[in-house]
């Protein structure tokens, strides 16, 4: 059945490939079709290396990070940040935040001269009402932007301190060096909000308390109010405020009865990590990587290979993994167009940051090049909305 589904396929949905390099040399990556990459660079701490497959009509994935000065006006403090945004119902929110949220970041940072979990979560917590106020704004017009949303992942490096702040089920896996058995071992950094997770629906029935459908296992997945898998994130404002939740917006969307507090929460955990230097990298990446690697393949896989195209690495091996689930030839899965593609695996968005601990316990007094790389795709109008 698989082998016919994918002559048809072939035949109608062959990408086109386009190969380039933006700028005269690789500082804002390649694209080759539905795959973008940027397979080394440097920042502050040490390199990283950057991937992102689609696999939606439009790309729904959006990734960021920034190296050098992390304050607005260019002075103290200075680090690493990295920023993945896994958007769902359209782009709008995850292009929305990898446009303001290291802004915010920065302001807030140059007015306290220092980086801290306060900062982070002030940054996110702009972002949020940035949004928030666009669906106001665009309501009468454009109704459908209050059911888009974005996970958010955020890691920041400064003065040898790892914040890494989530909403949503993106993940941070650190890579971490046994110096008795020389072994790399796993560690989750990121706390994930999906109710799949037992904690997560005890955590929604406690705060809802009057709603015995809070949480609604639905084709065997759980759901907020049959609708979301995940309990927090930036957007998806018809479940924070009710004023958004009625008509125009679409009948699937909206609840039958009227909510007085807001379901998803936009609070985001944050955990703050002294680098030690046994900490060898950290793999950020959206949960389409996450379905088909576990935290200690993906780290394996880092630890055993070289720097150079290692995110690129990372990916291949997920879609491998998605192709042999559907017992079909990796190479076939490779020449499914976007939007058919979705039906396979999800965008898939992965930043590997390798940290040298010479260069951190010195990063202060380092001078340093400002770079900044915002993960690829293909482009489509920034104000289109994804097909429903």
């Amino acid at each position: 059945m698989f082998s016919e589904l994918m002559n048809y396929l072939t035949r109608c949905f062959r990408p086109r490939v386009v190969r380039y390099t933006q700028g005269g040399s690789d500082a804002g990556g390649k694209q080759d079709g539905l795959l973008w990459y940027k397979d080394l660079g440097k920042h502050l701490n040490g390199e990283f290396s950057m991937a992102v497959v689609q696999a939606n009509n439009l790309l729904e994935d959006q990734s960021y990070i920034e190296s050098g000065s992390l304050s607005s006006n260019d002075s103290g403090p200075y680090g690493t940040f990295v920023g993945v945004y896994d958007g769902h119902g359209g782009p709008e929110t995850s292009r929305f935040i990898n446009d303001h949220l290291v802004h915010h970041l920065k302001r807030f940072a140059a007015e306290q001269q220092t980086m801290s979990v306060d900062i982070i979560r002030k940054a996110i917590e702009a972002t949020e009402d940035g949004f928030m106020s666009l669906v106001a704004k665009q309501w009468s017009t454009k109704p459908q932007i209050a059911s888009v949303g974005s996970c958010c992942l955020v890691g920041v490096i400064c003065n040898g301190t790892l914040y890494i702040a989530n909403l949503g089920d993106s993940r941070a896996v650190l890579g971490r060096a046994v110096k008795a058995t020389g072994e790399v071992l796993a560690v989750q950094l990121s706390t994930e909000h999906n109710a799949a997770i037992e904690s997560i629906r005890h955590e929604l029935r406690a705060s809802h308390p009057d709603d015995s459908n809070i949480v609604v296992l639905k084709n065997n997945v759980w759901r907020v109010k049959g609708l979301i898998q995940i309990s927090r994130s930036i957007g998806d404002v018809y479940l924070k405020k009710p004023e958004f939740n009625r008509e125009p917006l679409y009948t699937k969307f909206r609840l039958r009865e009227p909510f007085k507090k807001p379901i998803l929460s936009s609070e985001p955990s944050i955990s703050v990590h002294e680098l030690q230097p046994q900490d060898q990298f950290i793999i950020f990446a959206s949960d389409g990587l996450w379905e088909h690697l576990s935290n200690q393949e993906a780290v394996d896989i880092v630890q055993n290979n070289p720097h150079s195209g290692i995110a690129r690495r990372l990916v291949k091996s997920a879609l491998q993994e998605a192709a042999k689930k559907r017992e079909m030839r990796y190479s076939d899965l490779t020449e499914i167009e976007r939007g058919v593609r979705r039906h396979f695996h999800d965008d898939i968005t992965v930043i590997v940051v390798f940290i040298d601990s010479n260069l951190v316990s010195r990063a202060s007094n380092v001078k340093f090049s400002n770079i900044s790389v915002r993960g690829g795709g293909v482009n489509f109008r920034p104000n289109t909305l994804a097909p429903t």
